[in-house]
């Protein structure tokens, strides 16, 4: 048995393919961030633009996300939490990270989306990228402190 693309333990067809055919709308607003990345490894672009809020939908560049979805080499969704959307609720968010391959590069995509649900059907909101903390690797050199470059001067006269 082959997992789903959203990670679920269990074939596509079962999990996020009656969604993304439109047989059964999405029960949570994970249930639907789970069909729309397994929408976009199977490049199904339509039911992208289909689940964006009706306010949103204009804003969506259809054939680029098209490209960008038949170009990238998806290795993985991670739903690293969830807010309310649960199927009584009429709003939730989901925090995850999609992990793809684009020209050769991997890349983490990490978010936090938020949904809405109108007329019992879930909806993407919006999406918030969620910032990358850098650390550095080696002590930040002061001002006063012998440049790192080896001409013994002070940073502040060399290199800072």
């Amino acid at each position: 048995m082959k997992n789903c693309h959203c990670g679920n333990p269990i074939e596509f067809e079962k999990c996020c393919e009656p969604y993304i055919k439109g047989m059964l709308n999405p029960p949570t607003a994970e249930d639907l961030m789970r069909a729309r990345y397994s929408a976009y490894v199977t490049g199904d672009i339509d039911f992208i633009e289909s689940t964006h809020s009706l306010d949103q939908r204009d804003g969506v560049d259809v054939e680029e996300t098209r490209k960008w979805s038949q170009e990238s080499d998806w290795k993985g969704l991670q739903i690293l939490g969830t807010k309310k959307g649960k199927a009584n609720d009429n709003e939730g968010s989901v925090e995850f990270k999609a992990t793809y391959v684009q020209n050769g590069m991997t890349n983490i995509h990490h978010e936090m989306s938020t949904f809405k649900k109108v007329d019992g059907k879930w909806y993407f909101e919006e999406g918030k990228v969620v910032p990358v903390t850098v650390v550095r690797s080696e002590a930040k050199v002061g001002r006063n402190d012998p440049c790192p470059c080896g001409s013994g001067k002070k940073y502040k006269k060399c290199c800072g």
